[in-house]
């Protein structure tokens, strides 16, 4: 189905549920971005980032991967322009009010830091003309699991890479396969309640060779992979379908539906990984990919 008929469906279908992008938000801060600490430690250990790296972080959300950086001596510029409200709870994490730093314009925090709301070539133009290039481009946010989310990674890179230095490392990440992640068998929840609008965002089993084929696109060279266990463990079932529901992953299926349906179905899918204390444990794999600025 096409973006334009798709459209059409939800207009007919009536008014789209109102999503509190402020909650999940919050969510995804509180309780779901965790998830991806291991995977975040792992790519900085194998490249070494520390003071002398300057790094781009590509939708960069509420900042914890950037945090992480920043801790190793890293310098800093993260950029988001699909989630506002993700990008004002970074602000909070790295622009102390108390640490003594200019940030009138939400742009520079803590140890010079730059968040911007836009894309790349934003942070080009917000950048210091005596700024050196980027030697690390970072796009944390996994593809491989909704329709078309790679054309928007490539449309990101397409932007970015003109900043960065001749051989830095892009960093792409994507879901591991399916058989090696417990919370697919949730996701597919999405898919089955968002058809007929398959086309318009909802979740899709990640294919072996989505970020190669990403990287291949944007001209870079790819230099190495891993894969990094990243388990998805919450307190409880309410903890798991707030955190799951905050990653956008099933938002299409709630325009298709209701809320109370996803929550519902989402909620029946949780139970095999529930746990005898009441905790909600889903094993997952997910892979980065290390290209070559050409």
């Amino acid at each position: 189905m096409t973006p334009t008929l798709v459209r059409e469906h939800l207009l007919h279908a009536g008014p789209a549920p109102r999503i509190d992008h402020g909650a999940r938000a919050r969510d995804w801060s509180e309780i779901q971005e965790r998830m991806l600490v291991p995977l975040y430690e792992a790519v900085y250990e194998r490249l070494g980032v520390g003071p002398g790296t300057r790094l781009l972080g590509l939708g960069c959300g509420s900042g914890l991967a950037l945090l992480m950086a920043a801790s190793r001596g890293a310098v800093l510029t993260g950029v988001e322009a699909r989630a506002p409200e993700r990008l004002a709870l970074a602000r909070q994490r790295l622009t102390p009010e108390a640490d003594g730093t200019r940030a009138g314009d939400g742009r520079l925090a803590r140890g010079g830091t730059r968040l911007v709301d836009g894309s790349p070539r934003d942070a080009a133009d917000a950048a210091d003309a005596e700024t050196p290039a980027y030697n690390l481009v970072t796009a944390f946010e996994p593809i491989g699991c909704l329709a078309g989310d790679s054309e928007g990674l490539g449309e990101l890179l397409a932007a970015a890479t003109p900043l960065a230095a001749r051989g830095a490392p892009v960093v792409l990440v994507g879901w591991g396969p399916p058989e090696r992640c417990a919370t697919s068998s949730v996701l597919r929840v999405a898919t089955r309640l968002a058809d007929p609008l398959r086309a318009a965002g909802s979740w899709r089993p990640a294919l072996r060779d989505d970020l190669e084929e990403v990287a291949q696109r944007a001209g870079l060279r790819p230099d190495g992979s891993g894969r990094v266990a990243c388990p998805f463990g919450y307190a409880g079932v309410d903890s798991a379908l707030k955190g799951l529901l905050s990653t956008g992953l099933f938002d299409a299926a709630i325009s298709a539906t209701d809320q109370a349906q996803v929550d519902k179905e989402v909620t029946e899918a949780l139970h095999p990984h529930r746990r005898a204390d009441g905790t909600v444990w889903m094993p997952n794999v997910f892979r980065y990919l290390i290209a070559r600025v050409p």
